[in-house]
């Protein structure tokens, strides 16, 4: 099943890169991150305030041992991603946050090509990495089309500049509304190394020229290996 399309041809759909919307948060240990979109004039949702979680009903697990804790790599920007289910192999361009105040989306003119916050963890590193790519473009389908037919399990293989292929595995495909993003659990800081991917998707509003939702990707760190 293909990620969710507008009612009219690709080929007659604005990029979506215009409306690729993150809204501009600050979570975990002051990490920045962004709800992104071409329309200045779209309003920018509140940051989510903490959640409190519910105190543990049992004694808690012992600390695994050294050996056991999740892999965590030094930073080093990523240069290719590698989905193999969805047959995505894709270069990198970083995105920064641009002088509206948010973060500017991948080129337009290039169908295959990833964007990766800079100013965010790198892949492997402890914290949340976000990658975003297109769905579709003026031109037709793009990187990220099929993401949302991810399933738990799957692997995401990003190389970086080190020489180190980071290998993640999906724990959740979801969908939100971008009217209603949960920021916190997109983006909060969980001390492990994490991977977020995320694309339009929904319903296409012809009058805003906007998906009205974003696919959001959950995976984790779970194996590096230099090729």
């Amino acid at each position: 099943m293909a990620a969710p399309q507008p009612s009219e041809p690709d080929s007659a759909s604005p990029a979506i890169g215009r409306s690729l919307l993150w809204p501009l948060v600050a979570v975990g240990l002051g990490f920045l991150l962004v709800y992104n979109s071409f329309d200045a004039s779209a309003g920018v949702p509140p940051a989510p305030s903490v959640v409190s979680l519910p105190a543990a009903s049992a004694p808690a697990a012992p600390t695994p041992s050294a050996s056991a804790a999740p892999p965590e790599l030094p930073p080093s920007y990523p240069k290719r991603i590698s989905i193999k289910s969805i047959a995505v192999d894709a270069p990198f361009i970083p995105l920064a946050i641009g002088p509206s105040g948010q973060l500017d989306a991948p080129p337009a003119n290039d169908a295959n090509l990833a964007g990766w916050f800079k100013n965010g963890a790198t892949p492997g590193e402890r914290g949340t990495s976000v990658v975003a790519g297109h769905v579709d473009t003026k031109t037709g389908p793009a990187v990220f089309l099929l993401l949302s037919t991810l399933k738990a399990g799957n692997t995401v293989d990003i190389t970086r500049e080190d020489g180190v292929v980071a290998t993640f595995e999906v724990d959740s495909v979801e969908t939100f509304s971008k009217a209603d993003f949960p920021n916190e659990r997109v983006y909060a800081d969980k001390g492990t190394a994490q991977l977020r991917l995320i694309t339009c998707g929904g319903v296409y509003d012809k009058k805003k020229k906007d998906y009205e939702d974003n696919v959001v990707v959950f995976a984790h760190l779970t194996s590096a290996k230099n090729p």
